[in-house]
């Protein structure tokens, strides 16, 4: 890669990485409840992986964390004004 090529990429990378901090550090993100979300479909295919070696048949977990429907921890419309 040349210097110019490899500039741009740096800045790219640059944005990318403080998207993902503001993402995590905001107020309204439920960044708690993505971990959770991301660790237990980690899960499932770990579950569905192993399943052929022991034997196992587990039913995989397709619930979200909090989930209990509208405004209950689920997905919301947030406040995004008037159009």
């Amino acid at each position: 890669m040349n210097s110019i090529t490899e500039m741009f990429v740096t800045i790219a990378a640059g944005f990318v990485l403080v998207a993902v901090i503001a993402l995590l550090v905001s107020k309204n993100s439920n960044t708690a409840g993505v971990i959770q979300a991301t660790a237990s479909g980690y899960g499932n295919i770990l579950d569905v992986a192993i399943s052929p070696v022991t034997g196992a048949t587990t039913a995989p977990n397709l619930s979200y964390p909090g989930s209990g429907g509208i405004g209950q921890g689920g997905f919301s419309t947030g406040n995004f004004g008037t159009f």
